[in-house]
């Protein structure tokens, strides 16, 4: 589902912009923050945290599930993540600096998640949130089905 790209580009560019935004917000990337935000995006798709726990570099053995829990929840407060809640998984966020609200289309096949983007969806969603006296604090939408390279489409 994804669009053919030089994967280490990826992970590479995700490492920068979290670089980026912690020296912005003045907040530390740990070597733990910065492993776990490595293996959400060598995974290139969803992750699960305990999936995480597993592939943590044996120099970081005595890591526990909660340490990888605050791991993500540093990155998903830094806008470098998303958790998909349906999934319950995380994946990298691929412009963490544009926007927050985001949506996903999650292939029930493969399990790719393509994160996606649309100026109308969130004006439809603000405008459903003032007409209704509602303040969205964050949007992830997550939309199921199924892949063209699943389907055999392509």
């Amino acid at each position: 589902m994804h669009p053919q790209h030089e994967h280490k580009d990826c992970i590479a560019n995700a490492l920068e912009q979290a670089i980026s935004i912690c020296e912005e917000k003045g907040v530390r990337f740990t070597r733990l923050r910065r492993s776990v935000l490595e293996l959400v995006w060598e995974n290139h798709g969803p992750i699960k945290a305990y999936d995480i726990l597993k592939q943590l570099d044996s120099d970081i053995a005595s890591v526990k599930p909660p340490t990888v829990y605050r791991a993500l929840d540093f990155l998903l407060e830094n806008g470098l993540v998303h958790r998909l809640n349906s999934l319950n998984a995380f994946v990298g966020c691929s412009h963490p600096e544009a926007h927050k609200d985001c949506y996903f289309l999650i292939c029930t096949e493969c399990g790719e998640a393509m994160e996606c983007c649309s100026n109308d969806l969130v004006t439809a969603i603000t405008k459903t949130g003032q007409k209704n006296d509602f303040r969205p604090a964050h949007v992830t939408l997550e939309i199921t089905g199924e892949c063209a390279d699943c389907r055999g489409a392509i």
